[in-house]
């Protein structure tokens, strides 16, 4: 058994929850630069928690400039086990509307300008994606998001595009009547390929707040309808969030699905040929097999 460590990567109406003890803002330093923000650390019902908003405080980072390797960094070095994954998605289908939640269970990757894993030249690293998220987690966050009254879907494939901008309506259709996707969003990829080189468990909640562009009675994705539907769906992730701590409990077995054993084979680099500066850099994500 080791001790559960919550992590929360959302916006600021996700770490702004009551009841959070000893609450204290932590500034982490990582070999890959800064994270997003100073993390929101403390205990929830007695376990650990910590929250870095994505964005950072104020929104000062678009999609494809969040620092993804150091916010997954930050949060193993300060000891998370479980991340879970906020944020706000576009749906592809009818039955999942604005205000409902998706508990995603695969991704699509289309980013194109984010460095996407921390290993690479002098030390190789393959980790298998075939299950990218943590179903015991996963089932976590949906029976939370259910008891709070949210409308939960259990699955679906969610679209990382690069953005800024948001799709084109041909787009919306071939992720949507071709690809079979679920939801788009810009934020899960790469931190879903991080976090399982990191070893974390890791899941996503989708929040909806929009029918994209392919959808012919709501037009065209508005900013002013995706913010007022997510402001509404604040309250809901941080009941999400509070649910989490007595589903998890304090005390953590083995993953079942083994995400936190994902690095078990997959360095490929013979010990004598690692570079010996990107081995430093990788003490807090692959110590244990390092």
């Amino acid at each position: 058994m080791t001790d559960t460590m919550i992590g929360v990567i959302g916006g600021s109406g996700i770490y702004d929850m009551e009841g959070l003890e000893d609450a204290e803002w932590r500034a982490v330093e990582t070999p890959w630069g800064p994270p997003s923000d100073e993390l929101l650390t403390g205990r929830l019902d007695g376990v650990p928690m910590a929250f870095l908003p994505r964005h950072g405080r104020g929104h000062v980072h678009s999609p494809s400039d969040v620092p993804y390797r150091a916010n997954i960094d930050a949060l193993k070095r300060l000891g998370v086990t479980d991340v879970v994954s906020v944020s706000a998605c576009g749906s592809f289908r009818e039955g999942m509307a604005p205000g409902d939640f998706v508990v995603v269970d695969q991704f699509i990757d289309r980013t194109r300008h984010r460095a996407g894993s921390f290993f690479g030249a002098g030390c190789v690293g393959h980790v298998s994606m075939a299950h990218p998220a943590c179903s015991r987690l996963g089932e976590a966050c949906a029976a939370a998001a259910a008891a709070g009254g949210v409308t939960v879907h259990r699955g679906g494939t969610y679209l990382a595009m690069e953005g800024p901008q948001f799709s084109t309506l041909a787009e919306s259709k071939l992720y949507r009547e071709q690809w079979g996707c679920d939801v788009i969003g810009m934020t899960a990829m790469p931190e879903a390929k991080l976090a399982r080189e990191a070893e974390l468990c890791y899941a996503t909640v989708a929040m909806i707040t929009d029918y994209d562009s392919w959808h012919a009675h709501h037009g065209e994705v508005d900013v002013t309808q995706i913010i007022a539907t997510l402001l509404g769906n604040a309250e809901k992730g941080r009941d999400t969030v509070r649910g989490l701590p007595a589903r998890l409990g304090a005390d953590r077995a083995p993953c079942a699905q083994g995400c936190d054993r994902a690095l078990d084979h997959a360095i490929l680099t013979a010990p004598e040929k690692r570079d010996p500066a990107l081995v430093a850099k990788l003490d807090a994500i692959a110590g244990r097999v390092l």
